[in-house]
């Protein structure tokens, strides 16, 4: 770290101490707590990934800056109660990168990047069994989105055999949840409706999996998607004073479908 990078961490901490002294420090930052920051660093994480995503690299520095911050607030927090301080948690992340890379760090021979994956999640697999958490799926975090959770449930169960064959086979299990859907589309069961599309959601992050992809990302693209070619199709008929609210359907599909082909031109 060089003499600017020190200079600005200590100048961040002193500024997160200063935010929450009890006595002349900020009446909200005071009041927070592990539960009511984490909203907030779940948020800035996503934050750093939209910049990333539209590559917006100018405030990508400001971006990252709020999620150190979450990260420093937290540090704070836990060391006002006693329970550990910044310093522990970067010693936590650096011995641990140590321990991961031993082709790097130690003597171990540097193998190809499929085979230190799976180093890897050997390694981790006898951290998790140090802190006694026992099971294939256990330390997938519940607080993840949902998408990628199932994509790491998925790719956990596959480790020990728990696996379809291939992607044709994710296909015909989602052609089933597609009908068992379809079984409970008269009674309206929220309850069965709820469960249903949670399978279909699951088996589509399956086969997202089986083809390599990443399904919060399929997603992510999907809405961006959906987003450009809807704000297109306003602007179309906004143009022709038309309000879309006044349109039938029939005209909000014609009007779609000429946008759609529009983009292939």
């Amino acid at each position: 770290m060089t003499q600017t990078a020190e200079t600005e961490l200590r100048r961040l901490l002193d500024i997160m101490a200063a935010l929450r002294d009890p006595d002349t420090g900020c009446p909200w930052d005071k009041l927070q707590t592990f539960e009511t920051i984490a909203p907030y660093t779940i948020e800035e994480a996503y934050e750093v990934a939209d910049a990333i995503a539209q590559r917006d690299f100018s405030a990508l520095p400001d971006e990252l800056g709020d999620l150190l911050f979450q990260v420093v607030y937290h540090a704070r927090m836990a060391e006002e109660a006693g329970q550990f301080a910044f310093a522990d948690i970067a010693k936590c992340i650096t011995d641990k990168m140590i321990r991961r890379h031993p082709h790097v760090f130690g003597d171990a021979a540097a193998r190809d990047a499929a085979a230190q994956t799976a180093a890897w999640e050997v390694q981790k697999s006898a951290e998790r069994a140090a802190r006694k958490q026992s099971g294939t799926l256990a330390g997938v975090p519940v607080g993840l989105p949902a998408l990628t959770r199932a994509l790491k449930l998925t790719n956990r169960a596959a480790r020990v055999g728990f696996d379809w064959p291939d992607a044709e086979q994710v296909l015909a299990k989602l052609d089933e949840e597609i009908q068992e859907l379809k079984a409970e589309l008269s009674d309206a069961d929220p309850v069965r409706l709820t469960d249903e599309v949670g399978d279909m959601l699951f088996v589509l992050a399956n086969l997202a999996r089986k083809l390599n992809l990443d399904p919060e990302t399929c997603l992510r693209h999907a809405n961006e998607k959906f987003s450009r070619r809807f704000n297109a199709m306003e602007r179309a008929f906004e143009a022709d004073a038309k309000s879309m609210r006044d349109l039938s359907l029939d005209e909000l599909e014609a009007g779609w479908q000429r946008v759609k082909a529009a983009e292939r031109e």
